[in-house]
């Protein structure tokens, strides 16, 4: 079996201070769960016959969000959607990242077949995610905050959405360690992610989010949505990996509905690391003009 390097996601990059403000926000976690519905909290689903000890739990996620690119980055991918039934098609995208005091950032444009801008996004991750998104709205475009209530939106005609982009849940507070589990014939640690308040009333048919972090490598290999009594909604898969110079990245992610089988596919096509972005690329304002792509973008032979 290959060996899976230890994946250097941009969506997951987060600062030592960051960590901190997560540590003692998990002071709070009990008035957390007392303002979500509790009818409708999932329970933790232990892997052991005794509850795996919380402290180790909250290392091994503390370990999960430090992982980062050194320096910004620029990635091109084409977002395959794959209906079980019916035409498929593909959008291409582009991708500016970086890293701020609050954790990371990324800017994307999304254009269809005709390459006609589609949709264009900002996400800046971390213990309190904010994202927006660029409108071509009449007599000029605007630049509106994604909610609770629209993060979910499909972005760029995809089935897509900011929520799975930008990976918010990766950060949420809330959440209880299940233990050591197998996913794809590999060693995972597993958590149950709860949604704060409100997420979870925007959204009452998402209950939480099940992560599956590889045991060797503390990288993400599978994120579940889940519905109530645990019904699997979405599912999110890291499939495989590429090394760019002394550095892995990701290839591939699919990203599936569960009830329809439809399913989008997240592919990195070109990237180039180590690079250096003003820090005015990644303001709201910013989403309403155009930005060059950088020199230096290697083509990867998938």
């Amino acid at each position: 079996m290959e060996r899976m390097p230890r994946l250097r996601h941009p969506f997951f990059r987060q600062t030592a201070g960051a960590v901190c403000l997560f540590l003692a926000g998990l002071l709070l976690s009990a008035n957390i769960a007392d303002a979500q519905h509790k009818g409708n909290r999932l329970k933790p689903r232990y892997l052991s016959n005794t509850p795996p000890d919380p402290e180790r739990g909250h290392e091994i996620m503390a370990q999960f969000r430090s992982l980062g690119l050194p320096g910004d980055y620029y990635l091109e991918f084409e977002l395959q959607i794959l209906p079980r039934t019916g035409k498929r098609s593909v959008v291409s995208g582009q991708m500016w990242g970086t890293h701020q005091v609050s954790g990371p950032a990324f800017r994307t444009e999304l254009r269809n077949a005709a390459d006609v801008l589609v949709d264009r996004l900002l996400g800046h991750n971390g213990p309190k995610p904010q994202s927006w998104r660029w409108i071509d709205t009449l007599p000029e475009p605007m630049v509106k905050e994604q909610t609770a209530e629209t993060l979910l939106d499909p972005i760029g005609g995809t089935g897509l959405s900011m929520f799975e982009l930008q990976m918010p849940f990766i950060h949420w507070n809330d959440f209880v360690y299940e233990g050591t589990d197998q996913v794809r014939g590999r060693a995972v640690q597993a958590f149950l992610m709860y949604p704060p308040a409100d997420f979870a009333e925007a959204h009452p048919d998402i209950h939480g989010v099940r992560l599956h972090l590889d045991a060797k490598f503390s990288a993400l290999m599978q994120a579940v949505f889940l519905g109530a009594d645990e019904t699997p909604v979405r599912k999110l898969s890291v499939l495989d990996l590429k090394k760019l110079g002394d550095q892995w990245i990701v290839k591939t992610i699919d990203v599936r509905d569960e009830q329809t089988r439809d399913k989008v596919r997240f592919k990195v096509t070109a990237a180039a690391l180590d690079l250096d972005f003003a820090p005015g690329l990644f303001e709201p304002s910013a989403l309403l003009y155009s930005v060059d792509r950088p020199d230096g973008v290697e083509r990867l032979p998938w």
